[in-house]
């Protein structure tokens, strides 16, 4: 199926969860924020929510530094 993630269209497996995306992606799910279709998913959502055709993903990760 086709979805856009940060702007970029991706081609991903069907019956894909936002979890499954974000470790595909080799992205760790604690440290990730989700914003699917403008909505932002809370963290708890990730294993149940299920993409479709045309989701538009954003993914934020949070980077520490000094």
């Amino acid at each position: 199926m086709q979805i856009t993630i940060n702007g970029e269209e991706k081609k991903v497996p069907d019956e894909l969860t936002v979890e499954q995306l974000i470790l595909e992606l080799d992205v760790s799910p604690e440290h990730v924020v989700v914003e699917l279709n403008h909505d932002i998913l809370a963290a708890h959502q990730f294993k149940t929510t299920q993409l479709t055709t045309g989701d538009c993903l954003e993914l934020v990760q949070f980077v520490g530094g000094g």
